[in-house]
């Protein structure tokens, strides 16, 4: 089982944690990872695009000249898609992209992204992250004592506005709490920031 030393807000160790190797330990399954960022990037799409096809847009109900005889090529109306205010052709649509995807591939890929930030290193474990009031600054010196700078994923075990608002305007630092974190989040920062008390919820629902 993988162990993790455990650092205070100033970046001092206070302890150390045994990661659970159900969750931490296995051997990453990259397939399932890919179908899974696949997945949520796809459920992200807002799918709102849309233009107007030459049945939509207004205008162009006469022939704008005749069929024979005028030396120009053949037209049925000025709104077709040639036209300057034309239609578009097979004009997009509204549409839902989303898809779901079965629990178990989504659990596999979760531990997958966990146990890879595990072997890589990159887990870093805070006894307990709290702020007093929001304060970017004194954010920024906790991520350089613990050696977490760069895109950085901060997880609390409750969502906790004092920390939420100290980190949002950190550039490449995001914040998440423990029942809502996802395998793009993870995967797409460098260091997994996470207190005790994430870590055994964590732990709790994906064992």
């Amino acid at each position: 089982m993988p162990n993790v030393k455990v650092l205070n807000m100033s970046g001092k160790e206070v302890g150390e944690v045994t990661l659970s190797d159900s969750i931490f330990g296995i051997e990453p399954n990259e397939s399932v990872v890919h179908d899974v960022v696949k997945n949520h990037l796809a459920n992200c799409r807002q799918g709102t695009q849309s233009a107007l096809t030459r049945a939509e847009v207004s205008g162009g109900g006469i022939k704008p000249w005749r069929q024979k005889g005028t030396g120009r090529a053949r037209q049925g109306s000025t709104r077709a898609p040639q036209w300057t205010h034309g239609g578009i052709v097979f004009a997009p649509k509204p549409r839902d992209y989303s898809y779901t995807l079965n629990k178990k591939v989504k659990r596999l890929a979760m531990k997958s992204v966990l146990s890879a930030k595990a072997a890589e290193g990159n887990i870093v474990v805070i006894d307990a992250i709290r702020m007093e009031e929001p304060k970017t600054a004194k954010f920024v010196d906790f991520l350089k004592a613990v050696d977490a700078e760069g895109k950085v994923l901060v997880v609390t075990a409750e969502n906790d506005s004092t920390v939420v608002k100290s980190a949002r305007n950190i550039p490449g630092v995001s914040t998440a709490f423990a029942s809502v974190i996802n395998v793009y989040d993870i995967l797409n920062a460098k260091k997994f920031v996470v207190d005790q008390a994430a870590l055994a919820k964590i732990e709790e629902v994906f064992a």
